[in-house]
């Protein structure tokens, strides 16, 4: 266990976070329509290529999740992403689940799929250079009736039954719970769900025997839906999340490494640094973004290469600014150099 223990510290090393680029096919289609770019395997692998190949990122980032097709492709040089990756010492990671599906007798909810047959997938992904792996569920709030106890039992049940088959393979397992921001729910409601959600988690991981030194969570922060007509300013939302955080997770934890969920760059990284300017934690608070580190570089490429050099601008800001949001020194003041 000393290996993953070592793994899921160099995943939250001081000043780093992770790079989520795992999106599936259906995703990455959706976000290349925001720039009118067909998703084909030629340019899902030249968009990832320019991120990865952006330099200095390795100061930043510390790993990056890739989907099934991104760990076995090459670039345009002719060089694996995953070897490029390694080159700048960034660690490669992989999402294993195959996706939520609609939860048998419960209406509007989802359970994520893909522990049949895990054992074997985990350990080709190993042989490919994966070290860690990422597994998301997603919980919806609606009314007083939903998450059901039945959808969030069975989620943390299967979180812990992948992250299990992770360790068991030597691969630090991300656990992704994910209380997602659809809808009109409160804060307070908010809060309330995570908690139970947390709760049940971390009931499973003791149960499955999961060693939490060797593990990474993946959660959502504490933050009232989008169509919410209250919400708060971002010192109430951290103080609410390290609230939660301290009730809910245990201190051998080897790090926290939050989703962005649907919140715009700048907002996510002002919460991750407002959790980072107070008072000292047993884990270290770090990011695990897709769309708030990928968004505006991504609309800066435009699938087209003359804007390669302007778009590895753009993300290594970003990445830049979420290091400094590690570290509680992030100021809205530095981001005048986003579109440098």
């Amino acid at each position: 266990m000393q290996a993953l223990q070592t793994t899921a510290q160099q995943l939250v090393a001081e000043g780093k976070g992770i790079l989520a680029a795992d999106e599936s096919f259906a995703t990455i289609a959706k976000r290349f329509k925001s720039i009118a770019l067909d998703a084909t395997e030629k340019s899902r692998a030249s968009y990832r290529e320019m991120l990865f190949s952006t330099a200095g990122i390795e100061d930043y980032v510390s790993g990056v999740i890739l989907f099934d097709e991104t760990i076995r492709q090459k670039g345009a040089s002719g060089k694996k992403l995953v070897d490029l990756l390694l080159s700048k010492g960034i660690v490669p990671g992989i999402k294993v689940d195959t996706g939520a599906k609609p939860l048998a007798l419960c209406p509007k909810e989802k359970v994520t799929e893909g522990l049949d047959g895990l054992r074997e997938r985990l350990q080709e992904y190993y042989q490919l250079g994966a070290r860690f792996a990422k597994w998301r569920a997603v919980i919806t709030v609606a009314d007083s009736t939903l998450p059901s106890a039945t959808c969030i039992n069975t989620n943390a049940h299967a979180l812990a039954r992948y992250a299990a088959l992770c360790q068991e393979q030597n691969i630090v397992p991300i656990v992704e719970p994910e209380v997602l921001m659809d809808g009109e729910h409160d804060i307070e409601r908010g809060a309330a769900v995570t908690t139970q959600v947390l709760q049940a988690t971390f009931t499973q991981l003791h149960q499955q025997r999961v060693v939490l030194a060797g593990t990474l969570l993946k959660p959502n922060m504490v933050i009232a839906a989008k169509d919410c007509p209250q919400q708060q300013d971002t010192t109430t939302v951290a103080s609410r999340t390290v609230a939660c955080l301290r009730h809910c997770v245990p201190a051998p934890l080897s790090g926290i490494v939050f989703l962005s969920g649907g919140q715009s760059e700048q907002a996510a990284t002002a919460h991750l640094n407002a959790m980072n300017s107070g008072e000292a934690l047993p884990w270290r608070l770090s990011f695990s973004y897709g769309r708030a580190l990928q968004h505006s570089a991504l609309q800066a490429w435009g699938g087209k290469s003359k804007n390669k050099a302007k778009a590895q601008r753009i993300f290594l800001h970003r990445c830049r600014m979420n290091s400094l949001a590690t570290r509680g020194e992030y100021r809205t003041e530095l981001e005048s150099g986003e579109k440098a």
